[in-house]
C-alpha cells in the first residue's frame, strides 16, 4: 500500500520567537487559521487515509502534534529518541513502516512547507508512486522562480518517460546551495530544479541503499527492527539510538544511489524556513507591509509584523520584521532574518533557555 511519512521534527530556530523548543514552527498557525503540520495532513486527503499517514516526531512534540490531528492514529506516530538527522529518522521510520507493510510505498514528505496547489502536489504524489514501483528512489524536484542560493538543486538527466502526465528524468546529480552566479546559470540552463526534500519509494528499494552505502546504520536499524512489537522496545530502541550517527539522507544515500528519478513540478512551494519565507505568501496592503494579529502602521512600508496579545504599532518605518509574543519581541532588518537563529544560541549561550 501507499503510505505518507511526514518529517515533524525540528524546533524551527529561525522563526524565533514564536517558535520554540517545546512549541515548534510545525504546530504554528502561520499561514491562516491552520497549523503547518494541519495543512501537510489536510494536502494528503483523499489520496491518503487517516490510517495510512505516519509522523515522525521528537517526544516532547508528539502530543502537540497528535492533537492538532486527532484523526491520524496515536500508533501512527513515530518518535524519534533524539536528533540524528534526515538519515536516521527516515531510515528508523522506514523499518517500523516495513514491518507493518512489508511492500509499502513511502512518500517522505514535510510539515514546514507551504503548497499553494494542493491538487497539483496529489497529481505529482500519484504519479511519484507508479515510478516508484518501477524500482526508481523518486524526488520532487520544484521548478525554480528565481536563482535562489537558500537551496539544493537538482540536475535532471535523461527522460524516463512521461508517467500520469508528469514528465520523469534520470537525476544526473545533486548540487548543494550555490554560488548567485551558478544559480543563475543554472536556472536558465532549464535543466535544474530546487531540491524540495521530498522522496517516494518502495521501502525494500531503499533499505538495499542502507545496506550498500551506510551499512553501519543499516545494521543497527535490523537490531531496531528485530525488536518492534516486543514490550521492551523503547528500551531497545533507547539503547541503539546512541550508537546511531548524525547523517543526511542526501549526503548518506541520495547522492550515491543507483537509481534515482525527479519529477520536476511547478505547485507553488515554499519552504517555510524564516520570517522571511513568509513575504511571498502572506496578503499585504498597498504599501507591502504584511500585518498579522493586532498591528497598527502608518507612514510605513514593507514591514512584516506578526502582533501576539497586544497591539503593535508602527510609524514611520520600513523594512523591518517585528515579532511580539509574551516574553520577547524579535525586531530585525528584512535581509537578516536568516541570522535569527544567532540570537537563539546568544540566548543558550547566557542562560536564557527558557526563552528558547
Amino acid at each position: 500500500m501507499y503510505h505518507a511519512m511526514i518529517m515533524a521534527g525540528g524546533s524551527g530556530t529561525r522563526l524565533w520567537p514564536l517558535s520554540r523548543e517545546k512549541y515548534p514552527k510545525q504546530a504554528l498557525k502561520l499561514i491562516g487559521e491552520r497549523t503547518m503540520f494541519q495543512h501537510a495532513v489536510d494536502r494528503l486527503s483523499p489520496l491518503f487515509s487517516p490510517d495510512r499517514i505516519h509522523v515522525v516526531s521528537s517526544a516532547v512534540h508528539r502530543d502537540i502534534l497528535l492533537k492538532q490531528a486527532p484523526e491520524i492514529p496515536a500508533g501512527n506516530f513515530i518518535v524519534e529518541p533524539d536528533g540524528r538527522g534526515t538519515a536516521p529518522a527516515i531510515g528508523l521510520a522506514a523499518v517500523i513502516l516495513q514491518h507493518k507493510d512489508p511492500s509499502a510505498v513511502m512518500a517522505v514528505l514535510t510539515a514546514d512547507h507551504y503548497i499553494a496547489d494542493t491538487d497539483r502536489f496529489r497529481i505529482v504524489l500519484s504519479a511519484a508512486r507508479a515510478v516508484a514501483q518501477g524500482g526508481h528512489l523518486v524526488t520532487l524536484g520544484v521548478q525554480p522562480t528565481e536563482p535562489a542560493t537558500g537551496f539544493g538543486y537538482i540536475q535532471q538527466g535523461e527522460l524516463i518517460g512521461d508517467v500520469e502526465g508528469q514528465a520523469v528524468y534520470h537525476v544526473q546529480r545533486f548540487i548543494e546551495k550555490p554560488k548567485v552566479e551558478q544559480a543563475v546559470q543554472m536556472m536558465d540552463s532549464g535543466q535544474f530544479s530546487w531540491n524540495s526534500g521530498m522522496f517516494i519509494w518502495q521501502i525494500s528499494q531503499l533499505m538495499l541503499e542502507f545496506e550498500r552505502q551506510m551499512p553501519d546504520l543499516f545494521a543497527q536499524l535490523m537490531d531496531i527492527k528485530a525488536s518492534i512489537g516486543k514490550p521492551d522496545f523503547t528500551d531497545r530502541l533507547d539503547i541503539a539510538w546512541q550508537g546511531v550517527r548524525k547523517a543526511t539522507l542526501d549526503y548518506g544515500i541520495m547522492e550515491g544511489a543507483k537509481d534515482v528519478a525527479v519529477i520536476p513540478v511547478s505547485m507553488g512551494w515554499s519552504d517555510i524556513g524564516s520570517w522571511g519565507s513568509l513575504l511571498e505568501i502572506l496578503p499585504h496592503d498597498l504599501h507591502e507591509n504584511i500585518l498579522v494579529g493586532e498591528s497598527l502602521v502608518e507612514d510605513s512600508c514593507r514591514n512584516l509584523i506578526f502582533g501576539a496579545d497586544r497591539l503593535v504599532a508602527a510609524l514611520g518605518v520600513e523594512d523591518l520584521i517585528i515579532v511580539d509574543t509574551p516574553d520577547a519581541l524579535l525586531v530585525c532588518k528584512r535581509g537578516s532574518e536568516q541570522d535569527v537563529k544567532k540570537l537563539v544560541q546568544l540566548l543558550k549561550e547566557n542562560g536564557k533557555e527558557n526563552l528558547v
